[in-house]
């Protein structure tokens, strides 16, 4: 069996059977390693050099967590749950209609802002979900639905808008392998046609965050309700918000877009926007550990198991197995573009999971895919959306992917989400089977 599909399958099965996702990346990558021959050293050695590139990205999710603590210590959310609850209290079949459906369109909107004009990834979610959780649990709001709310809008941000974390994936990363590996092979990309590109991939994202919404999940279901939280949101009189909070956060947020934009570092703008509501007053300057202690919480799973996840690429790639991969799934279709982009779409799929990183997954698939897509006579627009689904494919949806971490960390805050069962088949399904589908009519029939 080849050994990158048997490394991956081992970690979706240890998953399922509830081992933590950090040690299953691990033993994963050391049975992979060792099916394709590698001496134990060696596989140590290859997890240990890649780890390090997960851990800059990690340190970025950590400073990103300090700033999203700083942020809910301005009150905005606080103050946000507070007149919903309020609103809630009326108790009629209309006012909670219009809750349940205020709360969906918040998540969208903050999922979309938080890869482009507010570029804090998924650390908003474990910040703005659980101030929330009682009232979703009064309106019997099924959390698989918001999982793949969370999932799908987070997906469709970076895939589809080139700014923040979206103008890393396309323009960075997508268009750098297209014009890197296609040049010698006539094939050229602009900036320009990269959201076109990937246009239908997210409408295939959205197709199933509605059916997710409307179908899967549209049914009540029942969680426990926390009485001590009920009792103290009650009880709250003050639904004011000052100015102070307000503008501070505004310039906060302003200067962690500019320092993304103009310096490409989002480690630094955090930092700064951190350091900004840090000075502001808005908690006091001794809460200052405190505060970046509680970023460190929040993050620090999904910084481990991003950097551990960093090491299983690396394994992955050193067993030289890749290649062999997509080489046997290509056999298959010749000059069939109609199997052949089904093909190269479910092996991305089945990478992509195992990496659980999208963005990790564009440098591997490029070297076979681009020279493919050119030999089966797809266009450029199409070699653009293949290859950027195909990386993109199982980012929602893998055990190890921060989307699926990030929805869990907010919607397990009170004990009864399970990641596996709630967060990452839902997203799964829901996130991929669309944009699968809808990239595979695009790429034979639209795009081409």
């Amino acid at each position: 069996m080849n050994a990158v599909a048997l490394a991956i399958l081992l970690m979706v099965i240890f998953c399922l059977i509830n081992i933590p996702v950090a040690v299953a990346i691990v033993l994963a990558a050391l049975l992979g390693g060792l099916h394709a021959g590698m001496d134990f050293p060696a596989i140590l050695e290859s997890l240990n050099d890649n780890i390090l590139g997960g851990a800059q990205v990690g340190m970025t999710y950590i400073m990103v967590g300090a700033f999203a603590v700083a942020l809910a210590r301005s009150g905005i959310l606080d103050w946000l749950a507070q007149k919903m609850t309020h609103r809630l209290n009326r108790d009629s079949v209309q006012v909670r209609n219009q809750v349940k459906w205020t709360l969906f369109f918040i998540f969208i909107v903050a999922s979309l802002l938080s890869q482009n004009l507010i570029p804090v990834h998924i650390a908003f979610i474990p910040v703005l979900i659980p101030p929330l959780l009682n009232m979703m649990n009064k309106l019997k709001i099924d959390r698989r639905a918001v999982a793949c709310i969370l999932a799908c809008g987070i997906s469709s941000s970076y895939l589809l808008l080139p700014f923040g974390f979206g103008a890393i994936y396309l323009n960075e990363i997508l268009l750098e392998n297209i014009n890197t590996v296609g040049g010698g092979l006539g094939l050229e990309a602009t900036a320009g046609m990269a959201p076109k590109a990937m246009f239908f991939p997210v409408m295939g994202i959205l197709a199933g965050m509605l059916v997710a919404v409307f179908i899967s999940y549209r049914k009540p279901r029942e969680y426990a309700l926390n009485l001590e939280t009920m009792n103290t949101e009650e009880h709250k009189v003050d639904s004011t918000i000052k100015w102070q909070p307000l503008v501070m956060t505004l310039l906060a947020v302003v200067a962690v877009l500019l320092f993304q934009v103009f310096f490409d570092s989002l480690f630094i703008g955090a930092m700064i926007g951190f350091m900004i509501l840090g000075f502001s007053g808005i908690y006091s300057w001794k809460e200052q550990d405190d505060v970046f202690t509680q970023g460190i919480r929040l993050m620090a799973e999904i910084a481990v198991i991003i950097t551990i996840a960093s090491g299983f690429a690396g394994v992955l790639t050193a067993t030289g197995d890749i290649d062999p991969l997509v080489a046997s799934a290509t056999e298959f279709f010749g000059n069939n573009q109609l199997l052949g982009a089904a093909i190269m779409l479910l092996v991305g799929l089945f990478i992509t999971i195992g990496f659980g990183d999208s963005f990790a997954s564009v440098p591997i698939l490029a070297p076979i895919y681009i020279p493919l897509a050119v030999a089966l006579g797809f266009s450029p627009l199409a070699t653009i959306a293949l290859l950027g689904a195909s990386a993109a494919l199982g980012d929602a949806g893998s055990p190890a992917s921060t989307i699926t971490l990030g929805a869990t960390a907010g919607l397990n805050a009170d004990g009864q989400h399970d990641h596996v069962k709630d967060s990452v088949i839902p997203t799964f399904l829901h996130a991929n089977i669309g944009m699968l589908l809808f990239t595979w009519i695009a790429v034979v029939w639209i795009l081409n």
